[in-house]
């Protein structure tokens, strides 16, 4: 079998906003560092994404050492500037699919800035340290594992080599972006990360514990906004199982530690595919 190596790694500090390509990353308890610890909600504190609000992956941010910095790709406006230090709002809570969970508010003038860019009323909410999303016990393989405002688990791999066979059945050169991976390797088969239960990478140990479901955000192409029937329709041909489209693994670290790209995966357990 071929060495398998991270070839990228992305975080998404806000939740449906574009993501951020890095060379290295460290890797906590609810996933990669500041991925999806902050949030958009509407007046009834409901989570906000792309799947309603397309424009959402027209904002971009950037981290620095003490800031987030959101700007638009295309609209010439001042970017906002976010602290990466939790606010000392109050708590309160907000919603994510079917979880609740405690947020502090970041500041009236976030809230005021994505209003705007957005045209619709929102604040931006921050998962501080002591609020606890309890991963799904389904899948979960501790009661203690939790999650940040990701849709469901901590980390999400998929491989180059699952893209390369999609793009080739669809006659496409779709990028992996659209599927909004934290973890992309190469060198195995398509879609061997359906088949990982327990892998290392660098220090830091993950087991895959459920196959990603792909709803509608990955038919918005993450540069324009436009919104086509590709890739759900080519991959609803050969990756559906139970109605439900999958593409990728989520998995929850049972270590922290840092990884970067080059780091080879060491697969320690695996398991039978769903297909």
């Amino acid at each position: 079998m071929s060495e398998l190596v991270v070839t990228s790694l992305f975080i998404y500090p806000i939740k449906s906003l574009a993501g951020i390509s890095l060379k290295d990353s460290q890797v906590e308890s609810r996933g990669l560092k500041f991925d999806r610890r902050w949030m958009l909600v509407d007046e009834n504190n409901q989570f906000i994404t792309q799947r309603e609000h397309p424009k959402m992956a027209m904002l971009q941010p950037e981290i620095t050492e003490s800031s987030i910095i959101v700007s638009h790709r295309k609209l010439n406006i001042s970017p906002i500037i976010i602290s990466l230090s939790a606010p000392n709002s109050e708590s309160e809570m907000v919603t994510i699919w079917d979880d609740t969970c405690p947020a502090k508010e970041v500041s009236k003038e976030a809230n005021d800035w994505f209003s705007k860019v957005l045209e619709m009323d929102c604040r931006l909410m921050y998962m501080h340290d002591t609020s606890i999303r309890q991963a799904d016990q389904r899948y979960a393989i501790n009661e203690a594992d939790k999650v940040s405002f990701a849709d469901g688990y901590p980390v999400l791999m998929v491989s180059e080599e699952s893209m390369i066979l999609l793009n080739q059945k669809m006659g496409l050169d779709y990028s992996i972006e659209r599927f909004r991976p934290n973890i992309v390797f190469k060198g195995g088969n398509p879609h061997q990360e359906d088949t990982i239960r327990k892998v290392q990478i660098a220090e830091v140990e993950f087991y895959g514990v459920k196959p990603c479901a792909r709803c509608v955000l990955t038919t918005i192409d993450p540069q324009t906004t436009e919104q086509g029937k590709e890739p759900l329709k080519t991959l609803s041909s050969y990756r559906k199982l139970n109605n439900k489209i999958l593409f990728g693994e989520n998995f929850i670290p049972t270590k922290e530690g840092q990884i970067k790209v080059g780091d080879l995966l060491k697969i320690l357990e695996i398991k039978k595919s769903p297909f």
